[in-house]
């Protein structure tokens, strides 16, 4: 893609892939690379960020980028430990706060007539994330903004395109932060906004006609925004050389096999509905642990998509809805790579008896620029808005190990639950929802009997990316309903809980 290019350098900040997804809404293309694995194509960047950590410039185990090629010779924003980096080795003075200065804050002095501040006044809210604070400026910094408790708030250094700020731009309480980003990057670095998704759509479809040729191409559809959205792309490539298939595991929702099978009749994708149900079922009977069924579905998706595959004569490649958040390799708490909390499905790669070459046309694109770049295609808005649903579908929704009935139970439970979203008008207001079935019975009365049957936990979550989220606070009315309808509609559930964690420290899942 010909375009402007940002490095965004991460040092292990939860916000890291915040910074990534508000220069994009400038509509500036950035990339998010590891502290110590700077590209060494540097050239090809127009500017630099620093991200935020959770550790500190003072202690022995302080992150140190190799700066030498990137200083003073490409524009560069430090933002919170960036900031602190830049001052504690360029003759500056970081100490640590007295207290930690966490939240709202509002500049109380912002330098007059500073490009980098233009558009931004006293009184602006910033969002504040540190133990430590700068309190000596580096050699040849300039103050430019303070704030009540923070002094240097904000500085550049002479003599170099080099700014700093103590506050955190990408968080949205920092009222102006995009104004801030805009400034330093398309009115100091002069990158050019141009990365919009029907430019996305245009130069990918030419890439993906280049790449492909008349190879023939298989994807695995799985009802949901990135699946959808790549093999647009994809027909829109190669057209009647690509191959869609989508799979019944058996642990889809309810009547989601037909629907989504009809949702795609009309748009023009050749499709085959493939029922391995059975196969599934099988596979995963007796299996109680998340992270061996995740696998065992990994396993059999595969060995499924394979038969399938070698229908297609001459088949050469497979196509995957892979999209960045999935391939983005993070810094940890520990300045190494990150954790992995729980497998992805759809990455790492594929086995060697499958042959395949593999194309991912939304690789460098987050979940909003997905649904952005379906809609410039003309995808339905209510696809495009549904709530995202994982891979292995409700095998980690039901606790414990899977059964026919358990799915029959939870199917019921999750169609009451969704649909009563929709029907209160609180579906587009909830990133993502769902029902989990508890691996537990409780004591009940149902008329005159007493019962021992299942709980199931409702939850809702809002979010923008996944990475963090907050329980939605539905209204008591909807719940209390919801939760007769199931207990009185779903034999074998009697008992109905809200789950109110948010992530973290729980994740969206259960498993």
């Amino acid at each position: 893609m010909q375009h402007d290019k940002v490095l965004i350098l991460d040092f292990g900040s939860q916000y890291t892939q915040l910074i990534a997804r508000r220069v994009r809404e400038l509509n500036i293309y950035s990339e998010i690379h590891p502290f110590n694995k700077i590209p060494t194509n540097i050239d090809d960047y127009k500017a630099v960020i620093l991200s935020g950590s959770p550790f500190s410039v003072r202690g022995d185990e302080a992150l140190h980028p190799d700066l030498s090629n990137i200083r003073g010779k490409k524009p560069l924003l430090g933002v919170c430990y960036g900031a602190q980096y830049l001052a504690h080795f360029s003759g500056g003075n970081v100490a640590p706060s007295n207290t930690r200065e966490y939240g709202r804050a509002k500049l109380s002095y912002v330098k007059e007539g500073e490009a980098f501040l233009e558009g931004i006044s006293e009184g602006s809210q910033v969002w504040m994330s540190h133990s430590d604070t700068i309190k000596e400026l580096p050699t040849n910094g300039e103050l430019l903004a303070s704030t009540h408790d923070v002094e240097n708030a904000a500085y550049k250094i002479n003599g170099e395109s080099t700014f700093a700020i103590q506050f955190h731009p990408e968080v949205y309480h920092s009222t102006d932060g995009k104004q801030l980003l805009e400034n330093f990057l398309v009115n100091i670095a002069n990158v050019k906004p141009d990365w919009t998704p029907n430019a996305f759509v245009e130069e990918t479809v030419e890439e993906l006609k280049k790449k492909l040729g008349n190879d023939k191409v298989v994807l695995g559809l799985s009802g949901g925004v990135d699946s959808s959205v790549a093999a647009v792309l994809l027909h829109k490539a190669i057209g009647k050389n690509l191959y869609c298939v989508f799979v019944n595991n058996g642990l889809l929702r309810k009547n989601e096999f037909e629907s989504v099978l009809k949702q795609y009749e009309g748009m023009g994708l050749n499709v085959k509905g493939v029922d391995a149900s059975a196969r599934f079922l099988d596979a995963l009977a007796g299996e109680s642990d998340p992270e061996k069924k995740r696998k065992a579905i990994g396993r059999v998706f595969i060995e499924v998509f394979d038969d399938e595959a070698h229908l297609i004569e001459d088949v050469k490649w497979l196509a995957q809805g892979t999209i960045y958040p999935d391939v983005i390799e993070s810094v940890s708490a520990t300045g190494g790579p990150s954790a992995t909390i729980k497998s992805h499905h759809n990455v790492g790669g594929l086995p060697d008896f499958m042959k395949l070459k593999v194309v991912e046309p939304l690789k460098a694109l987050f979940k909003d620029e997905v649904r952005r770049v379906g809609a410039s295609l003309g995808i339905d808005a209510e696809l495009l808005g549904r709530h995202p649903f994982p891979g292995p579908g409700l095998a980690i929704r039901i606790l414990g190990d899977i059964t026919a009935e358990k799915v029959r139970i939870l199917q019921e439970v999750d169609a009451i639950f969704i649909n009563g979203l929709k029907e209160w008008n609180l579906y587009d207001k909830v990133w993502q929802a769902g029902a989990m079935l508890l691996p537990v019975n409780s004591v009940g009365v149902m008329g005159d009997e007493r019962t021992y049957e299942k709980c199931v936990a409702l939850r809702a979550v809002e979010s923008t990316d996944g990475m963090t989220a907050d329980w939605v606070n539905l209204p008591y009315e909807f719940l209390q309903k919801t939760s007769n309808d199931i207990i009185n509609k779903v034999k074998g559930v009697n008992r109905v809980v809200y789950d109110i964690s948010s992530k973290p420290p729980a994740t969206i899942e259960w498993e």
